[in-house]
């Protein structure tokens, strides 16, 4: 398993400082949530940890004794599959072994949906189809760019389960973004705020798993929300 560590980040888009003395720890096999408002920089954090841009100064880097290579990905809100590939096919973008593919598909509970086109799925099924080819690959970091804001509130729960079922069972690190801080409090061990692009609060999550909605989950998701709002 592979951690992740973020040194003295920052990032500008021309006179622009999106992100500012970023320095936060990522434990392997652990799960983080970044909150915050619109335009905060916490997609843009995501994307310097999938690799997909550079900071303008800092370092990142993935802790591992004796590796230095981690097969990371990452889902997005929309889900990217292929219009005109059946849902096997897509999945095996991930990983070009059907039987593997297949494998993924069963675990996210879409095996019978196996020779459809996305234009044949729901919105939560195209997200599971998703998630299926990013495990495919049997990642050690995923990364999941706000994958649940589009959905409707039972299909959101739901996934939620699967993801946290999921990760439990294989342990990836897992990097998650949400402008929902119930989402947070229910699947992070530890949730980051962050606004105008510096980390405002770091709180560890002590509450057992699953997570029901009780005084302790409200106090933890009140304090978030505060800190977020400015209160």
């Amino acid at each position: 398993m592979f951690g992740i560590d973020l040194k003295n980040i920052e990032k500008n888009y021309g006179k622009n400082n999106v992100l500012h003395d970023i320095n936060l720890s990522i434990e392997a096999g652990s799960f983080t949530v970044i909150v915050g408002r619109s335009g905060s920089g916490k997609s843009t954090l995501l994307r310097m940890v999938a690799l997909l841009e550079d900071a303008s100064s800092g370092i990142v880097e993935f802790l591992n004794a004796g590796e230095s290579n981690p097969k990371i990905r990452i889902m997005f809100q929309d889900d990217r599959l292929l219009p005109w590939k059946n849902v096997i096919s897509n999945v095996q973008l991930g990983s070009t072994d059907r039987v593997i593919a297949q494998k993924s598909l069963e675990n996210v509970g879409l095996s019978e949906k196996k020779q459809s086109l996305p234009d044949e799925l729901s919105g939560g099924q195209k997200q599971r189809v998703s998630l299926a080819r990013a495990l495919a690959t049997n990642p050690d970091i995923l990364l999941f760019d706000e994958p649940l804001g589009a959905l409707d509130a039972l299909t959101r729960i739901e996934m939620q389960n699967l993801i946290e079922e999921l990760w439990l069972q294989q342990k990836f690190t897992s990097l998650l973004v949400t402008h929902d801080v119930a989402e947070a409090v229910r699947l992070a061990d530890r949730v980051i705020v962050i606004d105008q692009g510096m980390i405002q609060l770091d709180e560890k999550i002590n509450l057992p798993r699953p997570r029901e909605r009780d005084e302790k989950f409200t106090k933890y998701e009140k304090k978030i929300l505060e800190q977020i709002l400015g209160g």
